[in-house]
């Protein structure tokens, strides 16, 4: 095998795939990147769940294939001069040569590589990296990391007539965000849970402003997006039925600034660590929420105006689920709606289009 190719493209393509590698297997192939020159030059990592294909302009003189240590070969190319990359290999042995820079390394068997999974498509839809990047950003925080109930480690995507609406769910707390999409095809509403570890994947895939599609198999999902495609196994099973979790007539609705509210929690929270842990107790009055915590170091306050009146509703939060919500709220001015002190909280945009909600389920609070 021998091509060459720009060190940026083959850099770019190799810090991609790496991200799909596993870190440590009883298969060496499997910590490795697959190279395969044939038409073009493509560049695989696999960890039996998630696979990333990365196809990179390359001037090919000699096809082949051949696996590298994903690390070794990641740190040699990162360090490379910028200049263009010569790769020969005969047998295992590979000469990677850029200006005055040269290496010899041992690559492994192609052959124990594992073969990515082909997608068989069932339905299909696309729409803009920048939109889907956001929507798994605002989501992805509220996927679960408890194994003993695995279909809601991942985030759902439900497709209708209306768009795309992404849910994560990990029992405390709920993230929702709706957007339209640019075209779909197959059934005229489908749905399918993706892996949350593979997301935070395809969150940094998208790092461009084309288009991503997203292709559902019987097993298995495909981002393919540019040169890059990304495969990973469907999660199975009944995620939550999120609709009938949200309580929508609420009787107690206030606005709040998001970012004034965000900076309040903050004070508070500096008292609050992993050690000295203590939710905030919330009293919504008329035009103002009072904020206060207390642990064994001390005690804080503060204040953070609001538009309405909450009654003296007195409720407890985890700071850090609040915090989360309030971060990825994609809005500046937000409703915040509640029935009771030990009902969950809504939280919505306050003006336009409903296109995210965000719920966090109360601490129950001790007597003062």
């Amino acid at each position: 095998m021998k091509f060459s190719c720009e060190k940026a493209l083959l850099s770019a393509a190799v810090s991609i795939t790496s991200r799909a590698v596993a870190a440590k297997s009883s298969i060496p192939a499997m910590e490795g990147i697959l190279i395969e020159a044939g038409n073009t030059l493509r560049l695989t990592g696999y960890n039996l769940e998630t696979g990333i294909q990365a196809t990179v302009p390359a001037e090919i003189v000699e096809g082949g294939s051949l696996v590298l240590s994903a690390r070794l070969f990641g740190e040699i190319v990162r360090k490379m001069p910028d200049d263009v990359v010569v790769f020969t290999s005969q047998d295992y042995t590979v000469n990677i040569k850029c200006g005055l820079s040269e290496f010899n390394i041992l690559g492994t068997d192609p052959e124990e590589f594992p073969e990515l999974p082909n997608v068989d498509q069932q339905n299909s839809l696309t729409l803009g990296q920048p939109v889907l990047r956001s929507m798994i950003a605002q989501t992805l925080f509220a996927v679960s990391d408890n194994e003993s109930r695995p279909i809601h480690t991942g985030s759902l995507f439900e497709v209708d007539e209306k768009g795309l609406t992404i849910v994560s769910v990990d029992g405390y707390r709920l993230a929702l965000r709706h957007e339209a999409v640019e075209e779909k095809q197959g059934a005229n509403s489908f749905s399918f849970v993706v892996p949350g570890s593979a997301l935070g994947e395809v969150e940094k895939i998208c790092s461009g402003e084309e288009t991503v599609t997203v292709t559902q198999g019987a097993r298995h999902i495909m981002f393919q997006t540019g040169e890059t495609v990304l495969v990973c196994r469907r999660l199975e099973g009944d995620f939550l039925a999120y609709r009938n979790a949200i309580p929508r007539n609420n009787s107690i609705k206030v606005e709040v600034e998001a970012r004034a509210l965000l900076s309040s929690i903050e004070r508070v929270s500096l008292i609050i660590s992993e050690k000295l842990k203590s939710p905030l107790r919330c009293v919504f009055g008329d035009g103002m929420v009072d904020i206060t915590t207390k642990t064994a170091i001390g005690d804080a306050a503060d204040q953070c105006p609001i538009a309405g009146d909450g009654g003296g509703l007195e409720i407890g939060f985890n700071n850090k689920y609040l915090m989360d919500a309030l971060k990825a709220a994609p809005a500046g001015k937000l409703r915040m709606e509640f029935t009771s002190g030990v009902a969950p909280c809504v939280i919505l945009p306050a003006e336009g289009e409903e296109n995210f909600v965000y719920m966090v389920l109360p601490v129950r609070l001790k007597a003062n």
